[in-house]
């Protein structure tokens, strides 16, 4: 059972996430909070498996109360749920600890998946934010590449990562879980998790919900 501390500080949203997530017999609403403090406050004391976060908050924002949990309890997973959809948010939320990142204009299917996905520590990026982002990355990245301030190609491999390794990073990037980059590469699911851990700890993160963030902003894919 997955136990829920929704921060939402608009009732709507409240109430309309609470209805979706009770629908699912394997997750449990812990409590609710409307501000960051408050949210901070009960997610210590509660200790649930999942804060929904929203970014906007009162008193204290999103990504600060998601820093201040995850200092206190790195346990504790943290799903930022937001309208916010530029870059820069996405980059401070997995800073500050953040272990997925999903819109509210998501579908309900989207919205559950997301949350039973972070909970069991596979992390998530909502795929359009993660075009939009890699989008801009990629843009940024070419055009300094012709202003001859960077080289975008020799760029990519400033982290001693392998050709192969390159590869997973790219699946991880595209959501894709272990099997299914197994399947795709034609290699085994031990070799699989041996790429990912490599990976990981060459990008000096702990999640590959934060590596496809790091991915993204350093454009390495």
């Amino acid at each position: 059972m997955v136990r829920v501390l929704i921060i939402e500080d608009q009732d709507m949203a409240r109430l309309a996430l609470s209805v979706v997530l009770s629908k699912n017999e394997n997750i449990e609403i812990a409590d609710m909070a409307v501000d960051g403090l408050e949210g901070v406050e009960k997610a210590l004391s509660l200790k649930p498996n999942l804060v929904i976060m929203d970014i906007g908050l009162p008193t204290i924002d999103g990504i600060e109360a998601t820093r201040r949990i995850k200092e206190a309890n790195p346990d504790i997973k943290v799903l930022m749920f937001t309208s916010r959809e530029d870059e820069n948010d996405v980059f401070d939320a997995f800073q500050a600890g953040a272990d997925g990142y999903i819109t509210k204009g998501a579908t309900t299917d989207q919205t559950l998946s997301a949350v039973l996905a972070v909970s069991e520590g596979t992390g998530w990026l909502d795929p359009a934010i993660a075009k939009v982002v890699l989008t801009n990355v990629r843009r940024t990245n070419i055009s300094e590449n012709r202003k001859g301030e960077i080289n975008y190609k020799l760029g990519k491999n400033l982290y001693g990562l392998t050709e192969r390794e390159m590869d997973v990073l790219a699946l991880i990037v595209d959501g894709l879980t272990n099997p299914q980059i197994s399947d795709k590469l034609c290699i085994t699911i031990s070799t699989t998790k041996t790429h990912v851990h490599s990976i990981l700890q060459k990008l000096y993160v702990s999640t590959r919900a934060k590596a496809t963030a790091m991915a993204m902003k350093e454009g390495l894919v």
